[in-house]
């Protein structure tokens, strides 16, 4: 269960050596947070991740997304849907699925009747 923080541990590890960091340990690291619930530190790395020029891709929305999704952070798992959108990435059936689910946890079922439309365009 502690893996999470494991893989966290190693990506500070990284940044403290001044390793460069690029997409695939920044979504393992965003993938860690959504794995150990931590919503917000998600946002951190995602945050990190745009200032150091790093691109994000659908492995690093949909893991933010998915964090806020299960976190209960429904309005925050939309704002980052449509900032994926955009940064010009395509939204996965993944994607697409936890946005409407977080929707659904937050009884906003307009929002998740507007993503299931955009899903089916």
């Amino acid at each position: 269960g502690g893996r999470w923080a494991t893989a966290l541990q190693f990506f500070e590890t990284l940044e403290n050596n001044a390793v460069e960091a690029n997409t695939v340990t920044f979504d393992a690291a965003i993938s860690a947070c959504e794995k150990g619930g931590k919503w917000a530190r998600a946002l951190q790395l995602l945050c990190m991740m745009l200032q150091s020029q790093v691109e994000p891709n659908a492995v690093t929305f949909g893991a933010a997304i998915s964090s806020c999704e299960k976190c209960g952070e429904w309005d925050t798992a939309l704002w980052l849907f449509h900032d994926m959108l955009h940064w010009q990435v395509e939204a996965s059936i993944v994607t697409f699925n936890s946005a409407i689910s977080a929707c659904d946890k937050g009884c906003r079922w307009e929002q998740a009747l507007n993503l299931f439309s955009m899903l089916a365009n």
